[in-house]
C-alpha cells in the first residue's frame, strides 16, 4: 500500500463524522426539511437530499449547516469538485465548522493536496488532541518535505501508524533527514517487525543502523540474508558493517563475495580500493580495481580509486596518468550544481542546455550564473582553441568572474580554457583562487596539477596528487552515506 493509498483510508473514517453529526444540524438549522435530508444522506439517497437541499438552500441560503450536507451530498456522488465548494462556502459562513473542515480536508487529502494542511491546522487548533489530524498532517509535511513539522506529528500520532509500513517509512526517513538515526532505527525496527521476511526492510534497517554507529546491530539484523544465498547488495553492506566493528577479515570476504557475485558492479571494486586504503594493502586493492577496470574499462570511479592508491605508494605518474583518464572518461565533473540542475545537462544534451542558456542570457546579459553556465557547457563540447565557440566560452567565463568573483565554478572553467589556450600561468592562478574559495573542490586541484606540469614548479605535484586523493577519499565516503540514504528514501517511495 502506497502512503497516498493509506492517506486514503486514514480519511474515510473523517468522512463518516459529518453524517454522524447531521442529526444535531437538524436542531440548529431552521430548516423543517433537515431530518428528512439527514436521513436521506444517510440511506445513501444523494440525489434526493440534494433535490431537497436546492429548496432548503433558497430559503436560507447562508447556513453553513446546509452547505456542509450538501457537500456530504456531492461527496458521495463522487463529485468532488461540488463536494469542496461546498464545504468551503459552509466554512466562508461557519469557519470553525468542524464537518466542514472534515469534508474538505478529506477531499484535498485525498489527493494529497497541501491545500489541506491549512483545514487540518484548524481541526487541531479546535481538536489539539485529534489524533487522526496530527497523523494526517504528518503524512501531508512528508509528501511536502517538511519533515521537521512531520516528524512532530508523527510522534504525537505514533499509535495510528504502528502497524502501517508506509507511514513508518515515512516517520523514519523524515528522522534520518534530520540526522537523528538512532531514532530511525527504532522506527524502522517496528517496520521490520511487521515484514521479518522482507529483504529491503532489513537491508533499509542494517543501513540506518550503520549511520548510527551501530555496526553489531547491523550485522544481526542482515544475518538472515547473510546465513542463506546472501546477494550482493546485502554483503556490501555487511562488509561495511563487519568493517565498522574492526572485524577486517570478514569485511574484506564479504566484499570479494559480492564482486564475484556482481562483477560488473563498479561500486564494489571502489569499495574494495576504500577498504585497502585504509588498511595500508594498496597493492591488493589496485590488483582488485586492475579486475574490474578489465570488466569495465571506461568506468572513471575506478581509474579515480586506482589513482587513489598510486599516490599512496608514490607512483605519482601512474596517478596522474589514472586521473587524466578518469577526468577524460567523465568531462562533466566541472560542472556545478547550478549546470548540473538542467535537465538537457542531466541528459547529456548539451545543444538544448545550450539553447535554454542563451535565452535566459537575451534577457538577463549580465548574470554570472549564467555567463557561467555557458562557458562551462561550450567547455564540455570541446571547441578548439581560437574558434568562435572558444572565443565565447573564454569571454563569458571571464566576465562572470569579473561581476562575481567569489563564483569558484566559474573560476575553475576559466582555468580549463586557459589550459587549453596554453596559458598555463593564467590556469594556475585561477585554480588557486577557485580552491580558495572551495578547498574541496578536486577540478581546480586536478587542474592545477595540469597547469603545473607544463611549467618550472613540478616539485609541488606530488604534494598536490595527496591532496585530490585525499578529497577523492572523502568524496568517496560521502557517496557511500548517501548510498545509505538513498536506500532509505527509495525504499519510502517503493512502498
Amino acid at each position: 500500500m502506497t502512503l497516498v493509498q493509506m492517506l486514503r483510508l486514514r480519511v474515510l473514517v473523517w468522512i463518516t463524522a459529518p453524517l454522524l453529526l447531521l442529526s444535531s444540524v437538524a436542531a440548529q438549522s431552521g430548516e423543517d426539511s433537515v431530518p428528512q435530508i439527514a436521513a436521506a444522506l444517510r440511506a445513501e439517497q444523494y440525489d434526493k437530499a440534494l433535490e431537497m437541499l436546492r429548496v432548503a438552500l433558497q430559503k436560507v441560503p447562508a447556513n453553513s449547516e446546509l452547505w456542509t450536507m450538501r457537500g456530504v451530498a456531492y461527496n458521495g456522488l463522487g463529485n468532488k469538485k461540488e463536494a469542496l465548494g461546498s464545504f468551503r462556502r459552509a466554512l466562508k459562513f461557519a469557519p470553525d465548522n468542524v464537518p466542514a473542515l472534515q469534508g474538505a480536508a478529506q477531499i484535498e487529502c485525498d489527493r494529497g493536496d497541501a491545500a489541506a494542511i491549512p483545514l487540518i491546522e484548524h481541526l487541531l487548533r479546535l481538536r489539539p488532541n485529534d489524533l487522526t489530524s496530527h497523523g494526517m498532517l504528518a503524512v501531508l509535511d512528508f509528501q511536502q518535505g517538511n519533515c521537521v513539522e512531520a516528524v512532530a506529528h508523527f510522534e504525537k500520532a505514533a499509535s495510528l501508524f504502528e502497524s502501517r509500513v508506509p507511514a513508518l517509512h515515512a516517520y523514519g526517513t523524515c528522522l534520518v533527514k534530520l540526522r537523528q538515526p538512532d531514532k530511525a532505527a527504532d522506527v524502522f525496527k517496528k517496520s521490520l517487525a511487521l515484514n521479518p521476511e522482507d529483504k529491503r526492510e532489513r537491508q533499509v534497517l542494517a543501513s540506518v543502523q550503520l549511520m548510527s554507529h551501530q555496526p553489531e546491530q547491523a550485522i544481526a539484523t542482515l544475518d538472515p540474508l547473510l546465513s542463506n544465498m546472501p546477494d550482493a547488495s546485502s554483503l556490501e553492506l555487511a562488509s561495511e558493517a563487519y568493517e565498522d566493528a574492526h572485524d577486517t577479515e570478514k569485511a574484506v570476504e564479504a566484499l570479494r563475495q559480492a564482486i564475484l557475485m556482481e562483477p560488473q558492479n563498479v561500486n564494489l571494486y571502489v569499495n574494495f580500493a576504500a577498504l585497502s586504503a585504509t588498511h595500508q594493502s594498496f597493492s591488493v586493492g589496485i590488483n582488485v580495481v586492475n579486475e574490474g577496470i578489465d570488466l569495465q574499462p571506461k568506468a572513471a570511479p575506478l581509474y579515480f580509486a586506482r589513482g587513489v592508491l598510486y599516490v599512496q605508494i608514490a607512483e605519482y605518474e601512474k596517478a596522474q596518468a589514472d586521473f587524466d583518464k578518469a577526468y577524460a572518461l567523465d568531462p562533466s565533473q566541472s560542472l556545478s550544481i547550478a549546470a548540473q540542475g538542467l535537465a538537457s545537462v542531466q541528459q547529456n544534451d548539451l545543444a538544448n542546455a545550450l539553447a535554454g542558456v542563451e535565452e535566459k542570457l537575451a534577457r538577463r546579459p549580465d548574470d554570472p550564473i549564467l555567463l557561467y553556465m555557458r562557458a562551462d557547457i561550450l567547455a564540455q563540447q570541446g571547441p578548439e582553441p581560437g574558434s568562435t565557440e572558444f572565443q565565447t566560452a573564454m569571454r563569458s567565463a571571464t566576465q562572470a568572474v569579473r561581476l562575481r568573483p567569489s563564483l569558484g565554478p566559474a573560476r575553475g572553467v576559466l582555468a580549463k580554457l586557459y589550459l587549453e589556450n596554453g596559458q598555463y600561468a593564467e590556469a594556475a592562478e585561477q585554480c588557486k583562487k577557485a580552491i580558495e574559495i572551495d578547498p574541496k573542490d578536486q577540478t581546480a586541484v586536478y587542474h592545477l596539477i595540469q597547469a603545473l606540469r607544463k611549467t618550472d614548479r613540478q616539485e609541488e605535484i606530488p604534494e598536490l596528487l595527496k591532496r585530490l586523493a585525499t578529497l577523492r577519499q572523502s568524496a568517496t565516503n560521502e557517496e557511500r552515506e548517501q548510498y545509505r540514504y538513498k536506500l532509505v528514501e527509495g525504499d519510502t517511495d517503493s512502498k
